[in-house]
């Protein structure tokens, strides 16, 4: 492998690594601070995806700025989505037992693959990066770099930055943290802990929906998208430690490296790298690599 070509493979890893944090770090959030397992966050990825492609020829051609109007207006939609899920499901699940958590959030996939393929069909769609972020980027003498890959690392990045101050620097993320190890304690301060939930759960619906729209452009739209994410997602929350931000970060850069350099040096074994990955980490750390806190 030349330089130009570990060079270029490097950013892939920290593009893929950051994207999947952005995805993992909803179901960290619902997994750990809230104990439920939901097997449909990997839906609410597929959700974003598909509203990318459905959205973006109705925004973009009623307001200006089409892309970024885009986005917002899909925010939004998810932050709604994330609100009623949790108050007609999600909060009745609370002190269910994890294999009614897991059936009932199945349940869910079930549905919401049944109403896309009502909506959009079973095609698989490609969705065009917006013009200002199109093509490729000189990078020193040596290399260009697609612009719009670029503008996902840089997204997530400040994402995964502005996460990890909310939870560890401000008032907020203190009752979400006590919320997750004493709910009646922080009830009886006057807090309303299901509210507090809810906005928890709607955050993380919608951390998952956007990390899905900005996707779409470099891995298309296709059924069953959710549930290929769904599984590598579980596996940076496990490496990670269940609910550590800070965790699922660094679990998302470790399976961005192995997964892209693994496909490009060991293409016949990269399916199973991450999985070795997850086994040697969770041997010498079988809580993870980091407690949430």
């Amino acid at each position: 492998m030349d330089l130009t070509t570990f060079l270029i493979q490097c950013l892939n890893a920290l593009q893929y690594g950051l994207l999947l944090f952005l995805v993992a770090s909803g179901l960290t959030l619902i997994f750990g601070i809230m104990g439920v397992i939901n097997l449909a966050h990997g839906s609410f990825y597929m959700i974003g995806a598909y509203m990318a492609y459905a959205l973006a020829p109705i925004v973009g051609g009623t307001f200006s700025g089409g892309f970024f109007a885009t986005l917002a207006v899909g925010l939004v939609l998810a932050v709604l989505l994330g609100y009623v899920l949790e108050w007609a499901f999600f909060s009745f699940l609370y002190e269910r037992d994890h294999l009614q958590q897991v059936l009932m959030t199945y349940g869910l996939i079930l549905v919401f693959e049944e109403l896309r393929s009502l909506l959009v069909g079973d095609d698989v769609h490609g969705v065009q990066a917006p013009d200002f972020l199109a093509g490729t980027l000189p990078l020193g003498e040596l290399m260009t770099y697609p612009v719009y890959r670029l503008f996902i690392s840089g997204v997530c990045l400040v994402l995964a930055l502005a996460m990890y101050f909310v939870f560890t620097r401000t008032r907020l993320g203190m009752m979400i943290r006590a919320g997750s190890a004493n709910r009646e304690m922080v009830q009886s301060l006057g807090i309303d802990i299901k509210f507090l939930y809810r906005v928890v759960f709607a955050a993380g619906v919608a951390i998952a929906v956007f990390a899905g729209m900005i996707a779409a452009p470099v891995s298309s739209v296709y059924p069953g998208m959710g549930n290929t994410v769904l599984i590598i997602c579980f596996v940076v929350v496990v490496i990670g430690g269940i609910g550590s931000i800070r965790g699922a970060l660094l679990a998302a850069l470790l399976i961005g490296v192995v997964d892209t350099f693994g496909k490009v040096l060991l293409p016949q074994a990269s399916g199973v790298l991450v999985y070795v990955l997850m086994a040697l980490i969770l041997l010498v750390k079988p809580d993870g690599l980091f407690k949430a806190g």
